[in-house]
């Protein structure tokens, strides 16, 4: 059938592209941004996109028309299909009938490291031999791909707390039923949609709701959020990940790099790996607990973890010129610019860091996070923020009383002048953003040529 996807270049919906593709359908899409490198993976498939939403792209009539969370009344494709009487429904609720019917679900929730988290699960499955689905919110550098149907029981899915669709007001994630739950962490966040935390907890508890009694809920000891949403009422067995957990990890090196696993008290084995930082353990540890609830020994979990290379624009090396290293990444909550910067100080030690930062989420524009990003940089030496015409709160008033030198910019020219002026050989720049960032990684790496 002709199914075409309304917002498709989104991370969610380009990988749901994917599967309906995988599945034999014919599908096309339109999306107002369209830029990798979802755009690239979707066009590499050989689906058919439109920029922007005029109904001419309606006609003749797909058989369905799935609608992306970001599309709401007044949009001119929407208004056509409610016209016109089309078939539609949300991305969520097509996953669910029409690739999770009938699998192992494991899910991936939580406010930070869902994307990376899943990518984790998706491999160590993979490198035990389980062959696992996915749907992926970015691109596992391990796979080249956001999402693939698998041929096995198992599907890992990236379970995100967002709305469903202007017409579905309740989380994706409390579609896709899954046996396996990973409960990361919690936080506010997405305050388009959600007034307060215990709105986000209540979601939350909806998902684990759904979750069967001979399934499995890992969340972290160290999570006040999550207790909380296990205390509305928990069905299912739980295991406890950190400080106090059944699953521990106790550090060999500072920046996280290298660490022992513990079950019970039991020493697993050790990761020896590629990325860094305190939060991408404790991603490490939730994963040794989904993959062992599905069949996977520790050990072999532990090697897989070794091998595994992170995802696109998560803390990825961009370029290196005269000396100078770019990364990509998509931290875009104080958190997690706090906790990424620390892991990269760690492993750089003294070297200079450079943040430029672009607050891009929904979030972010509302200012509900504004008085956190002061005290988010302490780990960089210089900080650049970029200031956009529509951003509608005073960005600079927010971050004078940032204790590290800041500079507030309006344009892309003169990010790149500023950290220009102040790189020398051996620094460390990190360009963080949820979006495209007007292609500043590549202007900036030019420049510095």
């Amino acid at each position: 059938m002709h199914i075409h996807i309304l917002g498709i270049c989104g991370t969610f919906m380009g990988s749901l592209a994917v599967l309906a593709k995988e599945l034999g359908h014919h599908v096309t899409g339109s999306d107002a941004n369209v830029y990798p490198p979802m755009s690239t993976q979707l066009q590499a498939q050989g689906i058919e996109l439109t920029q922007g939403y005029d109904p001419v792209q309606l006609d003749p009539a797909p058989d369905v028309v799935v609608i992306g969370n970001a599309l709401s009344r007044g949009n001119p494709a929407v208004e056509y299909v409610l016209n016109k009487g089309l078939p539609y429904v949300s991305g969520p609720q097509w996953l669910a009938d029409h690739v999770l019917q009938g699998r192992w679900v494991l899910a991936v929730a939580g406010t930070h490291g869902k994307t990376t988290t899943s990518s984790m699960l998706a491999w160590v499955l993979e490198y035990a031999g389980m062959a696992p689905g996915f749907l992926i919110g970015g691109v596992p550098q391990n796979f080249a791909v956001s999402a693939r149907l698998g041929d096995t029981p198992f599907f890992v899915v990236e379970a995100d707390e967002y709305d469903s669709a202007f017409f579905d007001k309740r989380s994706k994630f409390v579609h896709y039923r899954p046996r396996t739950a990973i409960l990361n962490n919690l936080e506010f966040d997405h305050a388009d949609i959600f007034p307060d935390l215990p709105a986000i907890e209540r979601q939350f508890h909806h998902l684990v709701r759904t979750i069967p009694s001979e399934g499995l809920v890992i969340h972290p000891t160290t999570e006040p959020a999550l207790q909380r949403v296990i205390e509305m009422g928990c069905w299912t067995p739980v295991q406890t990940t950190g400080v106090d957990g059944q699953w521990q990890a106790r550090l060999l090196s500072d920046d996280g790099s290298r660490f022992e696993v513990l079950f019970d008290g039991a020493l697993q084995g050790t990761v020896d790996w590629d990325m860094t930082g305190q939060h991408n353990v404790a991603n490490a540890l939730a994963t040794l607990a989904a993959a062992r609830h599905v069949g996977v020994v520790p050990s072999m979990a532990i090697d897989g973890l070794s091998a595994f290379k992170s995802v696109k624009r998560r803390m990825e090396k961009v370029a290196e010129v005269h000396g100078i290293t770019l990364y990509d990444d998509f931290a875009h909550h104080p958190t997690a610019i706090a906790t990424t910067l620390d892991g990269l100080r760690k492993h750089i030690g003294d070297a200079p860091l450079i943040a430029v930062i672009e607050p891009r989420s929904n979030s972010m524009k509302l200012g509900a996070h504004r008085d956190g990003l002061p005290q988010s940089v302490v780990q960089a030496d210089h900080v650049v923020w970029y200031a956009p015409a529509n951003l509608g709160w005073d960005l600079a008033a927010t971050v004078a009383s940032s204790p590290v030198p800041t500079k507030v910019c309006d344009s892309l020219d003169a990010i790149i002048a500023e950290v220009k002026a102040q790189v020398k050989p051996g620094t460390h720049v990190v360009i963080m953003s949820n979006g495209g960032f007007g292609g500043l990684h590549g202007k900036l790496a030019e420049a510095l040529q």
